[in-house]
């Protein structure tokens, strides 16, 4: 009766967990959706996006007409100044006078040429204090202005092919790192699902402990174990306590970390669920690679820095000569009233052509060319070496994807056995049939069977986010992961 009383005391302790305290519980679900949306890590993601959403948003108005005053309200002076007669004599005389001037223009890029065009319309006031005091008007109701290089880079088309692609590179990264925080999330979540689990093991191994070591000294007693034996059993008691406050303090860590990255009060701390496997899902490589060339900012970023090597090249040609058309067109008007100045108009034409070509310069601006092309061929293998690597990476990490499921089915099942053998090692133990050290060995495959489970299941969460993270597409509902960027601004 007795040796049947320690058999269901045995069994009834390995089927009981530890006691819970009042805590709140959390899924990975839900610990992925409040970390996309509070976490610092996000915060970070949204700023960085919100800054390039800036940048390309200044570019594009660079495109747009732009309308500006400048004026000068007013000038006032009142001074001596140098004068030369006919006779070159010098002498100093005074001068009292203000002006006043103001402008207003419209100024648009020309994007085909990479020149400006402007419409402008000023006036200008004198008002003549000293000698015989007068007002002085001048008008330029209308001038129509053309400021164009001739064999320079047009910038305005290479920011037109540069910054889109820069700013589909920002949008990628944002989602690229809402899932890289989802990452982070998967990795504090399973943190602490581990350290719970190995608290729980812990506490049903010392509870064993105790319970074997009680039945040791009985059995000590009666002479039928050694004295190797009842030491044996109470190093095991010894070592299962220190493992319980090792297991409490690691719990306690990684529960505030946890708690701390989602922004979450510690109310008695959380209780984190095993999560399910996603449904039975494979994802072929050549499926993997073609969204992650689609979407990732990885393949934005290849585009973007060749368009660059390339920009740099067409600058240091342009700089070769350097030949600058500008001309105005338009009325002039000048009379001591305002309404007279715009009376009688004139012609106002002006005609620039500035040309700037090296005559001698021992070969600098070609050197500088030649740097560039150098430079632009460093970088196209610099690219096909990162877009080889990227490829690389992505197969394995999609080929330990696949094949972690059935490694995580023969884990469910190594552990199922592993503690059903310890169960019945128990039993036999109590019965003398077998020794500690092979109950203390089927103790130790349990506990490492349980770990080996819970740590199958966090790399397989883990591989599928950092795909998802790479490709930007939900493989499980088959459509892309997209945001509404210009909403998510608005809102922030």
């Amino acid at each position: 009766m007795k040796r049947q009383l320690y058999i269901f005391i045995f069994i009834a302790l390995l089927l009981q967990s530890a006691p819970l305290q009042s805590q709140t519980t959390l899924t990975l679900g839900e610990a992925i959706g409040r970390a996309r949306s509070v976490s610092l890590d996000a915060a970070v993601a949204l700023d960085e996006l919100r800054t390039s959403y800036w940048q390309f948003r200044s570019y594009k108005a660079s495109l747009l007409p732009e309308v500006t005053f400048k004026g000068t309200l007013p000038s006032y002076h009142k001074e001596y100044s140098t004068y030369m007669n006919q006779q070159g004599e010098y002498s100093f005389v005074a001068n009292h006078f203000m002006q006043l001037n103001g402008q207003i223009s419209v100024t648009q890029n020309i994007w085909p040429t990479g020149g400006t065009l402007g419409l402008t319309t000023s006036l200008d006031f004198l008002r003549q204090f000293s000698g015989n005091p007068y007002n002085r008007f001048m008008t330029i109701p209308v001038a129509l202005t053309l400021n164009q290089p001739i064999f320079n880079v047009n910038h305005t088309r290479w920011n037109r092919r540069i910054e889109p692609e820069r700013y589909k590179e920002a949008k990628a990264a944002f989602l690229s790192a809402s899932e890289d925080v989802a990452i982070a999330a998967i990795n504090g979540y399973f943190s602490v699902l581990m350290n719970r689990e190995n608290l729980t093991i812990a506490n049903q191994n010392l509870a064993n402990a105790e319970k074997l070591y009680n039945v040791a000294l009985e059995k000590r007693n009666m002479g039928q174990i050694s004295k190797n034996d009842l030491l044996q059993m109470e190093l095991n008691l010894l070592d299962a306590r220190s493992a319980l406050t090792d297991c409490e303090s690691e719990l306690r860590a990684s529960t505030f970390s946890l708690l701390t990255f989602l922004d979450m009060e510690d109310s008695g701390g959380i209780f984190t669920e095993i999560p399910e496997m996603l449904p039975a899902l494979e994802i072929p490589f050549d499926m993997a690679y073609e969204k992650a060339l689609e979407n990732n900012k990885f393949a934005h970023n290849l585009a973007r820095r060749q368009l660059e090597a390339d920009y740099e090249v067409a600058i240091a040609k342009g700089n070769l000569r350097a030949i600058n058309l500008y001309a105005q067109v338009g009325f002039t008007g000048s009379s001591h009233s305002f309404d007279a100045a715009y009376g009688k108009l004139k012609d106002n034409q002006i005609v620039e052509l500035g040309v700037e070509i090296p005559l001698l310069d021992w070969g600098k601006r070609r050197g500088k060319v030649k740097v560039a092309e150098s430079n632009r061929e460093v970088t196209a293998t610099r690219l096909r070496q990162e877009a080889q690597t990227f490829r690389q990476n992505l197969y394995v990490l999609v080929e330990r994807y696949n094949n972690k499921r059935l490694q995580l089915e023969l884990a469910a099942k190594a552990d199922s056995i592993s503690s059903r053998r310890y169960a019945t090692n128990v039993e036999t133990y109590l019965t003398g049939r077998i020794s500690t050290l092979d109950l203390n060995d089927s103790r130790n495959q349990k506990d490492l069977a349980r770990r080996a489970y819970i740590n199958e299941l966090y790399l397989f969460w883990l591989y599928y986010y950092q795909i998802r993270s790479l490709t930007l597409w939900d493989f499980a509902t088959d459509t892309s992961i997209d945001s509404d960027f210009e909403q998510i601004l608005k809102n922030k």
